[in-house]
């Protein structure tokens, strides 16, 4: 699960996002969106107005923790890193191993490029047409 909450005084977004290993469907969302809405206008959690959304991540979710980047291998991802790794800050290729600490990326140019995963800034996976 992840969470955003965005927007000015006047116009803010409460964004949840849910996963689960089959997939989220829209009665997934709807259920969710009407329990914590319940809870969050019973006790008065947030003043004011607000959207509540609540939807699946999508196909190019973000990585964040361990465990999503421990799934994502042989998927597709697009990655950026906080400094330069072999020449290059953004890497888009096959997840090809995890060890818990290291990215082994399989480049479409058939190079495979490690990447300490305390250097990645932005990961999602991704998709290709």
């Amino acid at each position: 699960m992840d969470v955003e909450f965005k927007g000015s005084l006047n116009h803010r977004i409460l964004r949840i996002y849910i996963d689960k290993p089959a997939g989220v469907t829209h009665a997934d969302c709807q259920r969710v969106s009407e329990q914590v809405g319940t809870e969050l206008d019973v006790e008065e959690l947030i003043p004011g107005g607000y959207t509540l959304e609540v939807s699946s991540p999508g196909l190019t979710r973000k990585l964040t923790a361990t465990r999503d980047f421990e799934r994502s291998c042989g998927r597709l991802v697009k990655l950026q890193t906080k400094e330069l790794v072999d020449g290059a800050r953004n890497f888009r290729g096959v997840l090809a191993e995890f060890d818990g600490q290291v990215l082994s990326v399989a480049l479409k140019s058939g190079k495979t490029v490690r990447i300490p995963l305390l250097l990645v800034s932005k990961a999602n996976l991704d998709i290709d047409f």
